[in-house]
């Protein structure tokens, strides 16, 4: 573990589910944190086994949704800084380095944006969207704590937000079926985010909200030059837009 000043110390946060095939990378490339959390979703494999050999704290919490699980282990932070990689992600020593000198010296910032490089079946995506990818990971918890999305949950900040300069690469993809389960999920959490706002769906949600996915994604975003790769990855999600619907659907039926 590094030593920082009190004022620069970080706290590296994790939420985790059967991730025993990435820990040990991730808990290498976050080294330099002062503290290491995994809140873990009751992993069944040996993600925690092998999170505590290698001195995580680990701490067993039931999954409700994103924001409760990722806003918990803000509050079992010790540090200010946080830094909320998932396991998935791969932090470059370059990278390593900028986050160091900006947690040091922040300026006016309270949050920084890191741009990911998508890695899809083996291969670096260019195109449909992911060429523009950012998402807060780095940020201080005095400011800032996600929005109470349950799926795709952002972190919202008081301050002022900054963009980092050096890329991290984020490999999703471990195989169709892992990647075609996260979507299921995905597309459940926001059926029921749906619901609870009492949205309804008719024939506009289920025919032209998907192929509006598809087309965006596969032509308007350029998908096309990322080969059958970008075409998989069009097809994968216009039909989790689909099942989001559907899962509405079923949610209003079971009641009715």
């Amino acid at each position: 573990m590094s030593e920082n000043s009190s004022s620069s110390k970080i706290t590296a946060l994790a939420i985790t589910f059967n991730e025993e095939a990435n820990v040990e990378r991730y808990v290498a490339s976050l080294s330099f944190a002062d503290e290491i959390i995994f809140v873990d979703s009751e992993s069944t494999d040996q993600t925690v086994a092998i999170a505590q050999s290698l001195g995580v704290k680990v701490i067993t919490r039931s999954f409700t949704n994103f924001s409760e699980q990722r806003n918990y282990a803000i509050e079992q932070a010790t540090h200010d800084w946080i830094l909320f990689f998932d396991l998935d992600e791969i932090i470059s020593a370059e990278l390593e380095e900028e986050i160091k000198t900006t947690v040091a010296n922040p300026g006016n910032k309270t949050a920084f944006f890191i741009k990911r490089t998508f890695h899809f079946m083996g291969k670096r995506i260019r195109f449909g969207g992911w060429q523009n990818d950012k998402a807060i990971r780095l940020f201080n918890k005095n400011y800032g704590s996600y929005n109470g999305n349950l799926v795709h949950e952002e972190v919202k900040s008081d301050g002022q937000v900054g963009v980092l300069k050096n890329r991290l690469n984020h490999y999703s993809y471990k195989s169709f079926d892992n990647y075609n389960d996260k979507l299921n999920l995905y597309s459940k959490l926001q059926a029921l985010n749906l619901y609870q706002k009492k949205k309804r769906p008719n024939g506009y949600h289920f025919f032209i909200r998907p192929l509006y996915r598809f087309f965006w994604q596969y032509l308007f975003r350029l998908g096309i030059l990322d080969g059958k790769e970008g075409f998989i990855l069009a097809y994968v999600h216009s039909f989790s837009v689909f099942k989001r619907y559907l899962q509405l659907w079923m949610m209003y039926r079971k009641i009715e």
